[in-house]
């Protein structure tokens, strides 16, 4: 499993400054076709979260689920409901779940259903 994961490149966690607030409140909810709920960036871009995250380490939409954390390295990183967000290497347009539901461990974030249950 790891080596499994370690292939799989996160491209970019969401930095957060002060765009990264413009960022936050540009968050998309998408539907896709077979009805699977997900949050994307202005541009499009599927966001994930990883399922071995803890909360704050580091419907509808409500600006008070977004915040910041800070990384072990001194940067930002950009939450919903506590959990950091993520983009996924191999989503390159509008629209890609690649990153959906990788080892186990990566999923796309449904606002509804969200935190899950573990």
């Amino acid at each position: 499993m790891k080596q499994k994961l370690g292939v799989l490149v996160i491209v970019a966690a969401l930095l957060i400054g002060s765009a990264g607030l413009a960022a936050a409140q540009s968050i998309q909810v998408r539907t896709t076709p077979a009805g699977v709920r997900y949050l994307t960036d202005e541009s499009g871009l599927t966001l994930y979260w990883f399922t071995r995250d803890k909360v704050n380490t580091s419907a509808c939409l409500n600006a008070a689920d977004f915040s910041t954390i800070t990384r072990p390295d001194g940067g930002s990183l950009a939450t919903y409901r506590g959990y950091p967000l993520y983009y996924w290497a191999k989503d390159k347009v509008r629209g890609d779940l690649t990153g959906q539901n990788v080892g186990k461990v990566w999923f796309v974030i449904d606002p509804d259903k969200f935190p899950p249950k573990m």
